[in-house]
């Protein structure tokens, strides 16, 4: 009975989004009303000190993302309608750029920033072509299958920290089911193009599978010559290049002129996120000793400044901000709640009661139980750092139980849980409420299906394979 009380508050929220009967933020707040029981029920003090105390916990953490996502649409808007190259796909919908904006350019910026930023330019681009509703939506977040070494990994470094574990290890693990998750986003993209109704020629196809090819094998190799939290950009980056150049190589100096120029701001922008990342010990607000500090070098920061250096003298620079502001109002609120109730479920011990439950029904089956605790701790906390806090510790101590290796069960809880935050309520949720066209989550999710089952297949093979 407990158990059904403490999974209400997940059960009710899916059952609305799926049926389409709520938007995001309704079906958020009807899962934090459900939510009320089970917290009272789980905790053995008093309820109200520990809802508001994990209610500020939550503002603090969402904080974060939040400051992330409006920073990133005001970059947006600082670099819209410069000289144009394929940087920033348009046009007619197109297969090849389509492939580029989701999964090459978008994997770049959110390798780059984090926090789903990379959806927000891809989504972009992606309408930019003409698409609209689901199929554009699941495309922009095929940009988010790199969460792991997204922002520069600081989800992967805190799963690290909780487990005891070294940080590059953990990465490097992580990278073989990802680089194979990467190989499944092809069909998946041309199953998407289909939804769209555009064609994707068998030659394309080979294309596009032998740049997933490459960014698996970059990916694979860097862990072992660089620091883990380049990877992404490395994976992601040097097939943009090369792709980009193919598309629309510069000719002559006006060509590579107006190239450079299109090229400056992302260029600017990784140099002042690898060079604040640099910064070890920056002054930092942290109010909490058990949460990962604010510091004057994070992600939001940089993104805002660089954003801001790049509107001061642009004509419109005012109005340009403050649209792109208000664009992030509905998603920023539905993030907001959405990590409210993971810090409720997590912080009151509903998350390991569950995920405890889960395994020891389970018996020797349990290992299996590791990729599919990890999908729904990243579903629902919406971001790798969320889900690493939440479960990792709960992860490592079932995976030492059952007698795995003891970097696996981190490393597969890593790699599903950031999967999984790539397709979460909070991050489907900001995507229909930048598409506000009607679109739904559940459709999306159907859409998105085959790439949820290959994360929990992936992790089952590995499972099978190093234990």
């Amino acid at each position: 009975m407990m158990l059904l009380l403490q999974a209400a508050p997940l059960l009710l929220l899916v059952a609305l989004l799926l049926s389409g009967r709520a938007g995001p933020v309704p079906a958020v707040l009807a899962a934090l009303v459900a939510a009320l029981p089970a917290v009272v029920a789980t905790l053995e003090g008093p309820a109200l000190p520990f809802l508001s105390e994990e209610t500020l916990r939550g503002l603090f953490l969402a904080l974060k993302p939040i400051t992330v996502l409006m920073g990133g649409l005001l970059f947006h808007a600082a670099v819209s309608d410069r000289a144009s190259t394929t940087a920033t796909p348009g046009g007619a919908p197109d297969p090849r750029r389509i492939f580029v904006a989701a999964l090459l350019m978008g994997g770049f910026m959110e390798s780059v920033t984090g926090f789903a930023v990379g959806a927000v330019f891809a989504l972009s681009a992606i309408r930019g072509m003409g698409l609209r509703g689901a199929p554009a939506g699941a495309m922009a977040l095929l940009s988010l299958t790199l969460v792991p070494w997204g922002g520069l990994g600081p989800g992967t470094s805190l799963g690290a920290a909780l487990t005891g574990l070294p940080a590059q290890d953990v990465a490097a693990l992580t990278a073989w089911p990802n680089a194979a998750w990467l190989l499944l986003m092809g069909p998946v993209l041309w199953r998407l193009c289909a939804a769209a109704g555009i064609a994707v020629p068998g030659r394309e196809k080979a294309a596009q599978m032998a740049l997933l090819a490459a960014m698996s094998a970059i990916l694979l190799a860097s862990h072992a010559l660089f620091p883990f939290e380049v990877a992404g950009i490395l994976a992601t980056g040097l097939p943009l290049l090369f792709t980009l150049w193919r598309l629309d190589p510069p000719r002559g100096v006006q060509g590579w002129a107006r190239a450079g120029r299109a090229m400056a701001p992302y260029l600017l922008l990784t140099f002042c996120l690898l060079l604040a990342r640099s910064w070890s010990g920056a002054p930092e607000w942290a109010p909490y000793a058990d949460l990962p500090g604010f510091p004057i070098t994070h992600v939001a920061v940089v993104l805002w400044v660089v954003s801001g250096a790049l509107l001061i003298g642009r004509a419109g620079a005012a109005p340009r901000s403050r649209a792109a502001l208000h664009r992030a109002l509905r998603p920023a609120l539905a993030m907001l709640l959405y990590v409210v109730l993971a810090r409720w479920m997590a912080g009151s011990g509903m998350a390991g009661a569950l995920a405890g439950a889960a395994a020891e029904g389970l018996g020797p089956l349990a290992p299996y139980a590791v990729p599919v605790l990890g999908l729904a701790s990243g579903i629902v906390t919406g971001s790798n750092v969320g889900s690493n806090a939440a479960l990792m510790p709960v992860q490592a101590a079932l995976g030492q139980a059952a007698g795995l290796p003891p970097l696996l069960a981190p490393a597969l809880h890593n790699f599903a849980g950031a999967a999984g935050a790539g397709m979460s309520f909070a991050g489907t949720a900001m995507i229909c409420g930048l598409l506000a066209d009607g679109a739904r989550p559940a459709q999306i999710w159907r859409l998105l299906l085959p790439s949820m089952l290959g994360v929990v297949v992936l992790g089952w093979v590995m499972v099978a394979w190093l234990s």
